[in-house]
């Protein structure tokens, strides 16, 4: 099975820019899908972005459509989640996840979750 960790998280202005990646152990990495999702205190995890087996596609949620990009290098077993012009209502703890399935956008399509990483944008 996969074991995921995630990393570059940090406290950023408005406007600016960071790299999350999401490093996987085990050679099964290409076997799944991968999603990130992000959490803010007191509201239920969100679905940000997904990225099938081999990266040819990806799917966003409207908030961050236009400003965050995923991405993966399976020779590396690393997703990543590059996001630009933040907003102080991206503050939350991101996390990433894979998944067997399909386009998925809901928590319970994921049976591997990484431990977060808190993202802080001031305004």
């Amino acid at each position: 099975q996969v074991q995921l960790v995630e990393s570059g998280g940090g406290l950023v202005q408005a406007g600016g820019s960071l790299r999350l990646s999401c490093t996987a152990s085990g050679r099964t990495f290409s076997n799944y899908a991968m999603g990130w999702f992000r959490q803010a205190p007191g509201k239920q995890r969100e679905f940000v972005a997904y990225i099938t087996r081999g990266g040819s596609n990806t799917y966003y949620a409207d908030s961050v459509k236009g400003r965050f990009t995923i991405s993966r290098d399976n020779g590396k077993n690393t997703v990543y989640l590059q996001m630009n012009s933040l907003k102080a209502e991206d503050t939350a703890v991101y996390y990433c996840a894979a998944t067997s399935a399909g386009i998925a956008t809901i928590p319970s399509s994921y049976a591997r979750w990484g431990q977060g990483t808190q993202v802080t944008v001031s305004s």
